[in-house]
């Protein structure tokens, strides 16, 4: 994929693997949905959990963009990460986030049960400004056969 490939390949999708490091342990995996804003990628998740809490000691995190259908291919974006958490930020955020979940615009009279999911679980915005992408050419067996022509290599970093 070219860079613009790359960029059209994550408006397009929804999910990801939200990637970060812990205090002790290996690196934390977390399955989120997310919104693009401009070049930005932006996660919802509440003040408590770790993805928000690592900000602090390391802004760097990475996202692994799945395509939803077989046979799957991804992109990993790699960026910095701030917190944005700011209530009115995070009930705008909750409700695009809603309708990626939902598949569907959401209605404005959901907001005020937005608002109080943001309020109730201290919602915040995570802001990834991505620098770099992470690609491998997929390769991907259709028949047993494929097998024969099957070649693999080494992915490679590209600017985002």
């Amino acid at each position: 994929m070219n860079q613009q490939e790359r960029r059209e390949f994550v408006r397009r999708h929804r999910t990801a693997v939200y990637g970060f490091g812990r205090q002790r342990h290996g690196p934390a995996m977390s399955i989120v949905y997310y919104v693009m804003d401009g070049d930005d990628i932006l996660v919802w998740t509440m003040a408590e959990r770790g993805k928000a809490k690592a900000v602090a000691r390391n802004p760097h995190a990475s996202l692994c963009v799945l395509d939803e259908k077989w046979p799957t291919t991804y992109v990993v974006v790699y960026g910095h990460v701030t917190l944005d958490d700011d209530p009115a930020a995070a009930v705008d955020l909750g409700m695009r986030i809603m309708a990626v979940m939902a598949g569907q615009d959401i209605d404005e009279s959901k907001r005020p049960a937005v608002e109080k999911m943001c309020d109730d679980e201290d919602r915040v915005t995570l802001r990834l400004k991505p620098y770099m992408t992470f690609e491998t050419p997929p390769r991907h067996l259709y028949r047993p056969d494929d097998i024969d022509d099957l070649t693999h290599w080494t992915g490679q970093t590209l600017p985002w």
